[in-house]
């Protein structure tokens, strides 16, 4: 399928602001992709589903977590993590797609994971720093998008658990996971 196909398809999916941020992700991990020697096709294509299932009833994203084998965990979570893997199935089933590694992008782009590849990790900074993002600290990740991926994604779930614990929301365990096996590959380089 060609962008355009894709973009289509997301955008019955989204109300329109989700779009305009969906098209930034895509363009930013393009563009992230080719700087990190990511395969660009599977970075656009990532991108584009990412929020496949944002719009999607919080009752529906439920029930396909309860019966379709994604972890049961996410549901003693915020919810705003369900459309992650939630989507990720909803794009295998209803969109075809098969690709493990995209399929796995979309599916760790809110928490991440214990061993992200560079693909995962171009997602999940693309989807923090696109250009709708308005945040304080938002220019600095940008900055170090471009220069060290592994610092933006570290600067990125900083600021994601402190924002979550400031609103004394509970932290999924995937993101501590992310944040300790990140800080530990940083330790060793």
């Amino acid at each position: 399928m060609n962008r355009e196909e894709a973009l289509h398809i997301v955008k019955q999916q989204m109300h329109e602001k989700r779009y305009i941020h969906t098209i930034g992700v895509m363009e930013t991990a393009i563009e992230l992709a080719k700087l990190y020697g990511v395969d660009e096709k599977k970075a656009e294509v990532a991108a584009i589903f990412h929020d496949y299932a944002k719009c999607r009833a919080i009752s529906e994203m439920e029930e396909i977590i309860k019966s379709e084998g994604l972890p049961k965990d996410l549901l003693c979570y915020n919810k705003e993590l369900w459309h992650a893997p939630v989507g990720a199935y909803l794009v295998e089933k209803e969109v075809g797609i098969t690709d493990s590694e995209i399929l796995q992008a979309i599916t760790y782009h809110t928490s991440g994971h214990e061993k992200m590849t560079m693909l995962d990790k171009v997602i999940y900074v693309a989807d923090y720093i696109e250009p709708g993002r308005k945040f304080p600290g938002v220019e600095e990740a940008r900055k170090l998008a471009y220069t060290d991926i592994d610092q933006a994604l570290l600067f990125a779930l900083k600021r994601t658990i402190q924002f979550l614990m400031e609103k004394d929301q509970t932290i999924y365990p995937l993101t501590f996971q992310t944040y300790n096996a990140v800080i530990k590959e940083e330790m060793s380089k």
